[in-house]
C-alpha cells in the first residue's frame, strides 16, 4: 500500500538540530533521518540537518499513530517532529545535543527516500565517481556541509572587512571580449553577431582596472572566473575570488590590505590570530633557499649552494654544470639515511629526472660510513669538506643536483616536499602566511623564443628596472606579489601601469604589433588616455583558501558542484552535445575528428 506523506499544515519549525536548547521545553524541528533504531517498543531516530543531529525518541507511552509512523521511517526520509526536550538515560558525548531528546508527539513523513547508492554519512569511504554522480547526496554529508558553510563564512567576512575599508561591490561582465591572460579562454558564440564569439572572463582584470579610470577608486567583487586549462586537486575549470583594485596606493599599501585581510578571515573563521605584517621573501631568495616562489617554510630544509666547495673536485657532472653557468647545490635531509634506502634514493632519481633533472648525485651517511654516489671522483678530504659545509651528519641524506639553476632550484624545491612528506616532518596545524615580492616581469618561451609576462601585461616594473626592458628583459622584476600559505598561492597582485607610452613600450616588448594592441586592448589603452590615477590590485582564492581552512585534500570538497578531472561534471553529464537547430541558429558547424 502506497505510503500516504503528511503536509507541514499547523506546524513551523522552531529550532534546527543541533540548535535545540538542553532544558525541557517544546519544539518542531525538521531534517533527515540519519540512523533509526527500532528495539521492539522503543525507537529512536537521529534527524539530521546542516547544523547537526537530534535524538527523536518514541516509546510506549507515544501515540500509537505516531509511534506506527515511527515505524515507517528509513533512512534519508524527511521528517517533521514536536516534542518535548528531556533528558536522556545515557548521554552521547559525540553530539552537541546528546545530553538530551525530544519525546515526539507529533511527527510528520513529508517525503520518503529509496535506499540510497551509498551511506550519506559514511560516503567518505566510497569511491569518488559514485559520489560525484550523487553529488546530492554526498553534500548531505556533514564534513561536507560543514566545508560549504565554511566557504560561506569566508565569502560574509570578506565582505564585512572590504566593506568597512571603504571598498564598493561592483559586478564586471561575465561575457567579454576574449583577451590574452595565460590561458585558453571559454567561447561562447553569439547568436546575433553570426561568427563572433564572447569569452568567459579569466578575471575581470580589464574592466576592475577601467573602474579606477572611472573613479571608482575602491572596488571589490567575488567575481567567477574561467580558465579552459588543465584540471588537477587544486585547480578547476570555473572558480571564485576575492577580486578588488585601489587607487592612489602603492605596493606596501596593497600588501597592507591584503596582510589585513588574511588577518581578518583567520580571526572571524577560525579564531586564530596571525601577526602582522607577515615574512616578505622576493622571488629570487624564495627560489635560491627553497626551490619555489610558493614555499612551504614550515620546516627547514633549506637549499644549498656548494658550487665553491666542490670547484675542485673532478666530477664531470659538476664541472659541466659550472662551464655552462649553472651551480651544484644540496638538500640535507636530517635523518633521512635510514627511511631512504638505495632503492628508494632512486625512486628519488626517477621523479628528478622526470622533472627536468639530468640525474642526481647523493651522500647517505649510516653508522657503517658515508655513502657517495661520485665518490671515485673525491680527493682526499673532498668529502669531509662538503658535509662540513652543508652542516650534514650521521644520519643525514644529501641530495645534490647540477645543472642551470631553473633546473636545480625546482627539482630541489620538489624532492625537498617529497622528502619532508615521507619523514612526516610537516608539522600540522601551523599557519604559515609568506608575501612574495619582486617577481620577475618577463619569462622566457623555450618554444617559441619569446618573453611573455609572468604576471600580466599591465603589471608595472619596478622604477629601477626601466632602463633594461630593452637590453635585458630578463633582470626586469616587477612590482608584483604573491601571498602564500604553507606552500600553496593564494593570491597574485600587483601596481598597474597607467602611463600610455609605458604600455605600449611594455606591450612592444612583449612582441605584439599596433594592429595586436588595438585588437586585443585598445579600449584600455584609449581609456588611458583620459588620465588614470595610480592603481593597483589582487585577487584571493576563494576555493583555495576554503580547501586550506577546512584541512580538505581537493578543491573538490569545498565547492558544491565541482567538475572532474576531464572538465565534465559527473551528476549532469555536462558537457553535453546539443541539437542541430541550436547550433544552426548560431550559425555553428561540429567537425567530426577521429578519436
Amino acid at each position: 500500500m502506497e505510503m500516504k506523506l503528511d503536509t507541514m499544515k499547523g506546524l513551523k519549525r522552531t529550532h534546527y538540530c543541533g540548535e535545540v536548547p538542553l532544558t525541557p521545553c517544546e519544539v518542531t524541528v525538521c531534517g533527515f533521518a540519519d540512523r533509526v533504531r527500532d528495539v521492539g517498543n522503543i525507537i529512536f531516530i537521529n534527524l539530521r540537518d546542516r547544523t547537526g543531529l537530534v535524538q527523536l525518541a518514541f516509546n510506549d507511552e507515544t501515540d500509537r499513530e505516531v509511534f506506527a509512523k515511527a515505524q515507517q521511517v528509513k533512512g534519508e526520509y524527511v521528517l517533521m517532529a514536536h516534542g518535548t526536550i528531556r533528558d536522556r538515560d545515557e548521554a552521547n558525548p559525540n553530539m552537541k545535543t546528546g545530553k538530551i531528546e525530544v519525546a515526539v508527539d507529533d511527527l510528520r513523513i513529508l517525503s520518503k527516500a529509496e535506499t540510497t547508492p551509498f551511506e550519506v554519512t559514511n560516503s567518505d569511504k566510497v569511491n569518488d565517481e559514485l559520489k560525484l554522480r550523487y553529488r546530492y547526496l554526498d553534500l548531505r554529508n556533514p564534513r561536507l556541509q560543514n566545508n560549504i558553510i565554511m566557504r560561506h563564512n569566508i565569502a560574509k567576512a570578506a565582505r564585512d572587512y572590504f566593506y568597512k575599508n571603504g571598498f564598493l561591490e561592483i559586478e564586471t561582465p561575465m561575457m567579454m571580449k576574449s583577451t590574452p591572460e595565460g590561458a585558453r579562454d571559454y567561447l561562447v558564440p553569439s547568436r546575433v553577431h553570426k561568427g563572433s564569439f564572447y569569452a568567459l572572463p579569466q578575471s575581470p582584470q580589464i574592466y576592475k582596472q577601467l573602474l579606477m579610470v572611472a573613479g571608482y577608486d575602491r572596488y571589490v567583487q567575488i567575481a567567477r572566473c574561467f580558465r579552459d586549462e588543465d584540471l588537477r586537486a587544486d585547480r578547476q575549470p570555473e572558480f571564485t575570488q576575492v577580486d578588488l583594485e585601489m587607487s592612489f596606493v602603492d605596493v606596501d599599501q596593497l600588501i597592507a590590505m591584503g596582510e589585513g585581510f588574511l588577518a581578518h578571515i583567520c580571526k572571524e573563521c577560525m579564531g586564530i590570530d596571525i601577526p602582522l605584517p607577515l615574512p616578505r621573501l622576493t622571488f629570487a631568495d624564495a627560489m635560491n633557499r627553497y626551490g619555489s616562489d610558493k614555499p612551504d617554510t614550515r620546516f627547514g630544509m633549506e637549499i644549498q649552494d656548494i658550487t665553491e666547495v666542490v670547484k675542485g673536485i673532478e666530477f664531470p657532472v659538476f664541472t659541466g654544470a659550472v662551464e655552462n653557468g649553472g651551480s651544484v647545490r644540496a638538500v640535507v635531509v636530517e635523518n633521512g639515511a635510514a627511511t631512504y634506502t638505495r632503492k628508494e634514493i632512486d625512486k628519488l632519481t626517477e621523479h628528478a629526472k622526470g622533472i627536468g633533472a639530468k640525474g642526481l648525485a647523493y651522500i647517505r651517511w649510516t653508522s657503517d660510513g658515508a655513502n657517495c654516489s661520485f665518490k671515485k671522483f673525491l680527493g682526499e678530504g673532498d668529502l669531509d669538506r662538503i658535509t662540513n659545509a652543508l652542516g650534514a651528519k650521521e644520519g643525514d641524506l644529501v641530495l645534490i643536483a647540477a645543472d642551470k639553476d631553473k633546473v636545480v632550484l625546482p627539482v630541489l624545491g620538489a624532492l625537498r616536499l617529497i622528502a619532508a612528506k615521507k619523514l612526516d616532518i610537516i608539522p600540522e596545524g601551523k599557519w604559515n602566511f609568506l608575501v612574495i615580492t619582486e617577481m620577475p616581469f618577463f619569462e622566457y618561451d623555450e618554444e617559441t623564443g619569446s618573453w611573455l609576462a609572468m604576471h600580466h601585461p599591465f603589471t608595472m616594473p619596478m622604477e629601477e628596472c626601466l632602463k633594461d626592458l630593452d637590453s635585458d628583459p630578463g633582470s626586469v622584476r616587477a612590482q608584483a606579489f604573491d601571498f602564500v600559505l604553507n606552500g600553496t598561492e593564494l593570491s597574485s597582485g600587483s601596481m598597474r601601469i597607467t602611463d600610455y607610452e609605458l604600455q605600449q613600450k611594455m606591450f612592444e616588448a612583449l612582441g605584439l604589433t599596433e594592429e595586436e594592441i588595438a585588437a586585443k586592448f585598445g579600449f584600455l589603452v584609449d581609456a588611458y588616455r583620459y588620465a588614470s590615477p595610480p592603481h593597483g590590485g589582487m585577487g584571493f582564492g576563494l576555493d583555495r583558501l576554503a580547501m586550506l581552512i577546512c584541512g580538505a585534500d581537493s578543491l573538490r570538497d569545498v565547492v558544491a558542484f565541482p567538475k572532474v578531472q576531464n572538465a565534465s561534471e559527473l551528476m549532469s553529464a555536462c558537457p553535453a552535445q546539443v541539437d542541430a537547430a541550436q547550433l544552426e541558429e548560431l550559425g555553428i558547424a561540429v567537425i567530426p575528428t577521429e578519436e
